[in-house]
């Protein structure tokens, strides 16, 4: 039988094998009996092993369990898919999976909680051309977008309060066809019960709160934490003494911004005259 020699150095997905081929010779496993273990196909566990097939959460979890490796298959598969993510950001979007309330101010794109999935798919496929990142963290990249989206439709749906800086409504992403839908969602996502949507125009000036986006989350248990970004990496802030004051001018920003009605007339009327 042709025996793939595989290298784990050369990306997390063949380390990721390699770990699984390993730990089951060790325990003199063929595949097939490996497979029946974990309620797999042995072409599925052979594909995973000389890393032709990325392994999924279900795939690492039942691997911790057959092997008794604790977490740590698990914790290999949430540190690979997590790697094209900017450092702080899988927490940030751990914690808004949970949150009561959501408050986000966005510029130049619409954020994922918004993004339709054509305009996810142009964004992560830019990313792909300018080198940022591969095909298969494109991919992931459009996947935590939907998973996001998701989380909005527990049982306990978050109010979730969003201010657009008008940069986001009027640069185009993709095709008109996909800029339309886009904003067609964005007038979906301001009548549902539990959002407020609203755009911060252009004249607004100085009077615009915050020059980057921001993101705010307030817990079941009305602790506040924040979430912002720099170029290489993502800050999750809990201490109130610093998240109190960007809570207070973000109310700021929402009394200077235009209301949701206005808003919505605003994309509504842009929309219009996107073929």
């Amino acid at each position: 039988m042709n025996r793939k020699e595989l290298n784990p150095d050369s990306s997390p997905q063949a380390a990721f094998g390699a770990r699984l081929r390993r730990l089951r010779e060790d325990r003199g496993w063929t595949q097939e009996e490996l497979a029946h273990r974990m309620g797999y196909s042995s072409t599925h566990i052979s594909s995973v092993e000389t890393g032709r097939k990325l392994p999924t959460l279900r795939l690492a979890r039942s691997a911790d369990l057959v092997l008794g490796t604790g977490d740590a298959f698990e914790r290999e598969w949430r540190d690979m898919r997590h790697g094209s993510l900017l450092e702080g950001f899988p927490e940030y979007v751990m914690h808004e999976g949970r949150a009561a309330e959501i408050r986000l101010y966005e510029v130049g794109v619409i954020p994922g909680l918004l993004q339709t999935p054509e305009y996810a798919d142009v964004l992560a496929d830019s990313a792909v051309k300018r080198g940022a990142i591969t095909a298969d963290q494109a991919r992931e990249r459009v996947t935590i977008v939907a998973e996001r989206q998701a989380s909005l439709a527990r049982t306990a749906r978050p109010l979730v309060f969003v201010v657009l800086d008008e940069s986001c409504i009027l640069r185009p992403i993709g095709k008109p066809a996909a800029m339309k839908a886009q904003l067609e969602r964005l007038v979906e996502f301001a009548e549902l019960p539990n959002t407020v949507l609203q755009v911060a125009p252009f004249d607004m000036g100085a009077r615009r709160s915050f020059n980057l986006p921001l993101y705010l989350l307030t817990m079941p248990d009305r602790s506040l934490m924040s979430y912002a970004e720099s170029t290489h990496r993502g800050h999750l802030e809990r201490e109130s003494t610093f998240v109190l004051p960007i809570l207070t001018a973000y109310h700021q920003l929402q009394a200077e911004a235009l209301s949701q009605a206005e808003s919505v007339a605003m994309i509504e009327k842009l929309g219009k005259g996107t073929p």
